[in-house]
């Protein structure tokens, strides 16, 4: 089996084998405007962690722990492509990708010249490092984003996710915040909609998440109807009214990553470690396949590093 961490998230370093630049990061305006759909979680106290087993040990999904939380209001989807594009007219800010110069592109997707692919990690030479791919040119530099206003802005770091809630007053969940919104009150519960997947290759429309079908990577059905993105309101939202909170694309939370963190969370509003190199990534996306990424979970968790960028990875953001 595949280590998760590997095959869907390539941190910045895997993909480009010379010597690469420092970006310089425009500081972002305070005084912006945040255009997505609010849904209010309320208070709880719910399990947080993987009740049925579905966990690998270097992931950190267990110990199950009871976490308290105050209600809050959090995007019904993730940021879109147009929410995305009003923050940078207003600010003029520049992304990770475009200062780099480059991101992660799985190579099915790729829409880009030979020579813009700069590296190819040995572990996963399905993901690519290309040249001029950015939240622009999700492919690559002959790709756009014409008809994907509503697609979820990807190629976004953490970093670019957080220059963004500040600008439109906003900040990125806890990832226990994000469990809690995800799960839509259904306690223990694998899936935003419950235990089953939903879905069989057999059954064209029967899917309930943007995911892979078929051979994983080289061969996808795409009997969801997408190989990449879907626009954010598809399938259906879960009982508090989220979007899409497994599958499509994985989402930044606020919290460093430890996998050993579950052990020592407090009870009451957990807000991950003090420091750390990596930072948390929810709900995995449209390259998640039980053969072996089973990240499209509520409780499931993976990580990267704040600077990296990829083709299937935006975030969400909830009311300060």
């Amino acid at each position: 089996m595949t280590d998760s961490h590997d095959c869907c998230a390539p941190s910045r370093t895997d993909l480009f084998l010379g010597a690469r630049p420092e970006p310089v990061l425009a500081a972002p305006a305070r005084d912006g405007r945040h255009a997505i759909a609010q849904a209010v979680v309320p208070a709880q106290t719910f399990t947080m962690g993987d009740s049925h087993g579905d966990d690998r040990w270097h992931d950190g999904e267990t110990p199950l722990h009871p976490v308290t939380l105050e209600s809050f209001s959090i995007d019904t989807t993730s940021v879109t492509n147009t929410a995305f594009a009003d923050f940078v007219d207003a600010t003029g800010y520049r992304t990770e990708a475009e200062t780099f110069g480059y991101s992660a592109v799985f190579h099915l997707a790729l829409a880009a010249d030979d020579a813009d692919v700069l590296g190819q990690p040995p572990q996963t030479p399905w993901w690519l490092g290309v040249a001029g791919a950015d939240w622009r040119h999700p492919g690559g530099r002959h790709s756009g984003i014409d008809g994907m206003d509503d697609h979820p802005a990807v190629h976004l770091s953490w970093n670019d996710a957080t220059a963004y809630c500040e600008w439109a007053g906003r900040r990125l969940p806890t990832e226990a915040e994000w469990e809690a919104a995800s799960r839509g009150g259904l306690d223990g519960a694998r899936y935003p909609w419950g235990d089953d997947r939903g879905g069989a290759e057999d059954e064209p429309g029967g899917w309930r998440a943007n995911i892979w079908q078929g051979a994983f990577p080289h061969r996808n059905t795409t009997a969801d109807g997408f190989l990449t993105t879907a626009p954010v309101h598809t399938f259906e939202p879960n009982a508090y009214g989220l979007w899409q909170t497994v599958g499509n694309v994985w989402e930044w939370v606020a919290d460093w990553y430890d996998a050993g963190y579950y052990a020592v969370s407090p009870g009451t509003d957990p807000r991950g470690p003090a420091s750390g190199t990596q930072r948390v990534m929810r709900g995995g996306s449209f390259l998640c396949h039980d053969s072996y990424c089973n990240r499209y979970r509520n409780a499931a968790r993976s990580s990267n590093t704040p600077d990296s960028s990829m083709a299937n990875t935006g975030f969400r953001t909830v009311a300060l």
